[in-house]
């Protein structure tokens, strides 16, 4: 019998943690996503979480490019802005989730395990 599941303890705790990340992500992005573009980032989010969770390759590359996206999408919004304003706390907590997401994602021990156990 085959299961599907939301977390997976046996991952490491970057894996882990990515997990909860990118749900936490998704909400947000249906929260207070800008149209089309806050939807699509959620349902990768979410979509990436659960293919992680599952240890599935699609899941783990469907998460680090909307992470990605993501991280990039804010850092150009920043640049529009002015190089000034990136060391604002408002533009520092912006980036606070993305990048630690992005870090757990591509993080030496989340590649490594899973290249070695994802399907």
């Amino acid at each position: 019998m085959e299961t599907r599941r939301w977390t997976n303890p046996g991952q490491p705790q970057t894996l882990q943690i990515a997990v909860f990340l990118l749900y936490i992500s998704a909400v947000f992005s249906l929260l207070g996503g800008i149209g089309g573009l806050g939807i699509l980032f959620a349902i990768a989010f979410a979509v990436g979480g659960f293919g992680i969770a599952n240890e599935q390759k699609w899941g783990y590359w469907t998460a680090v490019i909307a992470a990605g996206a993501r991280l990039a999408l804010i850092l150009l919004l920043v640049a529009g802005d002015g190089l000034g304003s990136i060391f604002g706390l408002g533009v520092l907590l912006a980036l606070a989730f993305p990048v630690a997401l992005f870090a757990l994602l591509v993080h030496p021990m989340s590649r490594s395990y899973q290249r070695i156990w994802f399907t």
